[in-house]
């Protein structure tokens, strides 16, 4: 079980950067966008996209939108395309979140429609030499990233069959797709947050479907129906969850991240490095022991990395803020260094056809560090981003990837406990084909409202805003 743990000072720090840009521009455009908020509030969504059509799009004035569009107008008269562009997210955002919160759904599709229209339009497509500058500007930003990020999101809000046969591979791995989003601090306040909290909903939504389908496909009851898999792995992912939850008891990886933490504590950052290596790696797969090859390959590439790993703090007190740049280091290590790419270390272990290895690695880095997930979820999405363009039969090593990894965390979430009970006498040692195959799974949630929630989110098409979860 993890959670995200920053002191207060940290906080306050963190909120300070993250909103240093944010408010600049709240003081720099503070008009425009509190007539954004005066009539998502108090007009209708015909109207509010009326106006958001007149502002941004036609930039035409009219009797109640003089003071937002003498904003906007000091932009385009200054030259500076990248306020505009920030301005125009930022107002897509707030619309979108107001109308969240109001729960019109239609109105954001509306939004959406009105964008890909435009996207679509001549005007924009080929846009004379002598157009207004706003014009070309709006043209890049539908053809920019941001705008990418923003049918993301809408997407996998409103999007009620993300997963049919038609949908791309990628949109099964959406919650972690957002999270470049929620850790860019250059987004405005209002994007970031959004997403952030759609990503917490799509993992939770995820836990509960895999929780459903583990209980429910092993059932002897015929009258009960089976819930659909969630997952991309078919029948297989059983075997996979009775893998994963056999690592319980004394030895379970969060109870080894524990001891770990205590055996470190007031050590020097030389001694916690040779610490961290040897702790990655042992008991990491106890149940393949012909991964150990594997996993000796993988210490030594460790080794060889923390050697030159902030030797500048080598003779002091570990601390959480090195802690954490240290497990977000060894996850670029392991993933991707460079936001872009693969790591060398990422294609090599998947290369011999085990991602559980890696997975696990994965998570004992998260197991001391909870503080490290969003820049871990981070790399995912590079990860997954980078091979989206690939088909679905040329890159399933990875896909497969990312499903033990999507799975591995939610197992080890903090509100679904999951168990192997004992169903046959024939069982041998604890890692054989054979034990496995004699027990059962079980999964159980920590918290009924989970299941309320998430029932009337099927009801009403509507992910709940926020889910409550306890140890």
């Amino acid at each position: 079980m993890f959670r995200t743990v920053v002191s207060q000072s940290q906080l306050t720090e963190i909120l300070s950067q993250q909103n240093q840009r944010s408010s600049y521009q709240w003081q720099d455009q503070a008009m425009l966008y509190q007539f954004l908020l005066e009539i998502v509030k108090n007009r209708t969504p015909a109207e509010v996209l009326l106006e958001f059509k007149r502002l941004f799009i036609d930039y035409e004035s009219s009797s109640t939108n003089l003071v937002a569009i003498q904003e906007l107008s000091k932009l385009i008269y200054t030259n500076n395309q990248e306020e505009f562009l920030h301005a125009l997210k930022r107002a897509c955002y707030i619309l979108i979140n107001n109308w969240e919160t109001a729960r019109n759904h239609s109105a954001i599709q509306e939004l959406a429609k009105l964008l890909s229209e435009t996207h679509e339009s001549q005007t924009i497509a080929s846009p004379n030499t002598d157009s207004s500058p706003h014009i070309h500007w709006l043209k890049n930003f539908l053809n920019s990233q941001d705008y990418n990020e923003l049918k993301l999101f809408i997407a996998s809000k409103y999007d009620s069959s993300p997963t049919t046969q038609n949908a791309h591979w990628s949109t099964r791995y959406n919650s972690y797709l957002l999270a470049p989003q929620y850790t860019d601090n250059s987004n405005p306040v209002e994007q970031r947050e959004a997403a952030r909290v759609l990503a917490q909903e799509l993992k939770d939504k995820f836990k509960f479907e895999l929780a459903m389908y583990t209980a429910r496909s092993q059932s002897t009851s015929n009258n009960q129906e089976i819930p659909n898999n969630p997952t991309g792995l078919g029948d297989h992912v059983l075997r996979l969850i009775k893998m994963i939850v056999a690592k319980r008891g004394s030895y379970s990886y969060e109870n080894l991240a524990s001891i770990f933490l205590q055996q470190t504590k007031n050590v020097d950052y030389k001694k916690f490095k040779f610490s961290l290596q040897k702790y990655l790696i042992s008991s990491t797969n106890n149940y393949q022991a012909h991964k150990k090859d594997l996993l000796a390959f993988l210490q030594q590439k460790l080794v060889n990395k923390f050697n030159n790993l902030y030797n500048e703090h080598n003779h002091e007190l570990l601390d959480e803020a090195l802690l954490l740049r240290t497990c977000n280091k060894v996850i670029d290590y392991l993933t991707t260094e460079d936001q872009q790419e693969p790591s060398e270390l990422f294609v090599l272990l998947l290369s011999q056809g085990h991602p559980l290895s890696l997975v696990i690695v994965l998570l004992k880095i998260i197991m001391i560090c909870p503080n490290a997930r969003s820049h871990l979820d981070t790399c995912i999405a590079k990860l997954i981003q980078y091979y989206m363009d690939y088909p679905e039969e040329e890159c399933q090593w990875v896909i497969n990837f990312f499903e033990v990894f999507n799975i591995t965390f939610a197992i080890h979430a903090d509100n679904v406990k999951y168990n192997l009970i004992k169903m046959s006498s024939q069982i041998e040692n604890e890692g054989s084909a054979v034990s496995l195959d004699g027990y059962r799974v079980f999964s159980q949630l920590q918290e009924d409202s989970i299941a309320m929630e998430l029932e009337k989110m099927s009801n009403t098409q509507q992910l709940p805003s926020e889910i409550k979860l306890e140890d």
